[in-house]
């Protein structure tokens, strides 16, 4: 009896200490993970921890503007989700979304216009032919689909860097060396014709919400007017191109 009683005591301490140092895995195994994905050559990379795992071979907008470029998140995940527009159920063959559906807060939409996924149309991948989704192979957007959470970043960019290089740019990973890049904030009124540092920091932003300039070069040409009329039209503000004190409130600079 007092030996069965020992065994339960010292069951009962064990229990209680782990209980005490127990961590949960979710916070325990925690890992950094994004996404970029670079219109130039129609790849995607995976990320874990700053480290590149895989890459991959999509499929993108069959015109420049088709997919939005910019920073954005993974914020719906469906397996086999219906194609309504062609009223075809999830999981059938004929069906052109595939068999996994990542989708992405681009544009004002949340993850139901714009999305990473899969396709049945093996021969589109790598090409230029979407209407503004990134297309992979079934295979491996089920792959993809495993391994990222909801929130997990995704850019999409056309670029000549590296994908090391991109990650460093948008705050994704630390680059070695890397200098800060101070953001200088706009105090004076932006039009077509406008040089400078305050214009590379409109057009970053604006690519970060998803209306590309189609690059940050400090100058407020054609690119950027277009995407300036775009936000205010968005935001139901004058749409003049001009980016005076309101569409500054807007966006947020």
């Amino acid at each position: 009896m007092q030996r069965k009683w020992l065994v339960f005591i010292s069951t009962a301490f064990l229990l209680l200490f782990s209980l005490c140092f127990w961590v949960p895995s979710s916070s325990a195994a925690t890992v950094n993970k994004f996404i970029i994905i670079n219109k130039a050559n129609n790849r995607l990379a995976y990320f874990e921890n700053g480290s590149l795992k895989r890459e991959f071979k999509v499929g993108t907008g069959r015109s420049q503007s088709l997919t939005p470029e910019g920073k954005f998140k993974i914020v719906t995940k469906i397996v086999n989700r219906p194609y309504y527009k062609g009223g075809i159920p999830g999981g059938d063959p004929r069906n052109p979304l595939g068999n996994r559906w990542l989708g992405l807060n681009a544009r004002g939409t949340w993850g139901t216009t714009y999305a990473i996924h899969g396709n049945n149309n093996p021969s589109s991948i790598g090409k230029y032919v979407s209407s503004g989704c990134i297309r992979m192979y079934d295979n491996e957007v089920e792959w993809l689909f495993n391994q990222v959470p909801i929130n997990t970043p995704v850019v999409i960019t056309t670029s000549k860097s590296s994908f090391d290089a991109i990650a460093v740019a948008n705050g994704l990973k630390g680059g070695k060396g890397s200098p800060s890049v101070p953001v200088t904030p706009i105090t004076e009124i932006l039009k077509k014709g406008s040089r400078g540092p305050a214009v590379v920091t409109l057009q970053k932003k604006l690519t970060s919400l998803g209306y590309s300039t189609k690059g940050t070069d400090g100058i407020f040409g054609a690119n950027t007017d277009s995407a300036v009329r775009k936000f205010q039209k968005a935001k139901h503000l004058q749409v003049d191109g001009i980016v005076g004190p309101a569409t500054r409130k807007a966006l947020g600079l």
